[in-house]
């Protein structure tokens, strides 16, 4: 069994357990165990990278600053092994579930998902737009290839993000060097093959410095067929 599927007694717990989700998509049963640097417990199966999840919101109608977005976005909890990734992640709600202007981040322990962050500053992301209704299967499918590192370019990949919007949703997947064509090149043909994307789909990228130039994460986007 691939060590990122669900063993059957953790798919029970996720039936069982009792839970009261809040608004933001988390669990009160995790309040206690929020920012806490966390390793693999006896017997777990190691993550290559520890991950954080981070959940943000805000009011699409106000303008957005790189201080009003860090102010919006929070960390919700990070994992280190395969186990803590599907005790965690089964008690959160799922993107499609999510309304008006949300995002889930899963980043690498120490990264934050921001243009500004060091690891991110010189990178970029490739964007795959998706109608209502696959968020929430295609989310799961990129971010169990990027924990099973999957994309195979060594400590490019920085995070993954779902954004869910009024008309549709939006995918991206963050890496270091954006100016690195093999590696962007590599990533995009994972991407392809992950989420088994029809040939004529079309992903767009966008380095984080022209994010920063224009404000904006998905206008003004380099189209790749």
């Amino acid at each position: 069994m691939n060590q990122l599927e669900r063993s059957k007694d953790e798919e029970e717990l996720e039936e069982s357990d009792s839970h009261h989700d809040n608004n933001d998509g988390t669990n009160n049963n995790n309040n206690n165990n929020r920012r806490k640097t966390v390793s693999p417990g006896a017997g777990e199966h190691p993550l290559q990278y520890n991950y954080t999840f981070w959940y943000s919101r805000r009011t699409p109608s106000r303008p957005a600053s790189s201080q009003s977005y860090e102010q919006n976005i929070r960390q919700i909890g990070t994992v280190a092994s395969v186990e803590q990734f599907w005790r965690f992640y089964s008690h959160l709600v799922r993107p499609g579930d999510l309304s008006g202007h949300s995002d889930f981040h899963l980043f690498k322990e120490g990264i934050k998902p921001m243009w500004e962050d060091e690891s991110n500053r010189s990178g970029g992301k490739w964007i795959i737009r998706l109608r209502k209704g696959l968020a929430s299967r295609f989310w799961e499918n990129i971010i169990l290839a990027m924990l099973g590192e999957q994309f195979m370019v060594g400590e490019e990949i920085c995070g993954a993000v779902v954004s869910i919007r009024f008309q549709e949703d939006i995918l991206s997947i963050w890496n270091r060097t954006s100016n690195d064509q093999m590696t962007t090149s590599r990533i995009r043909d994972t991407l392809r093959r992950v989420l088994n994307l029809p040939t004529n789909t079309i992903m767009e990228y966008k380095t984080h410095n022209d994010s920063l130039r224009d404000n904006s994460s998905f206008r003004n986007t380099k189209i790749s067929l």
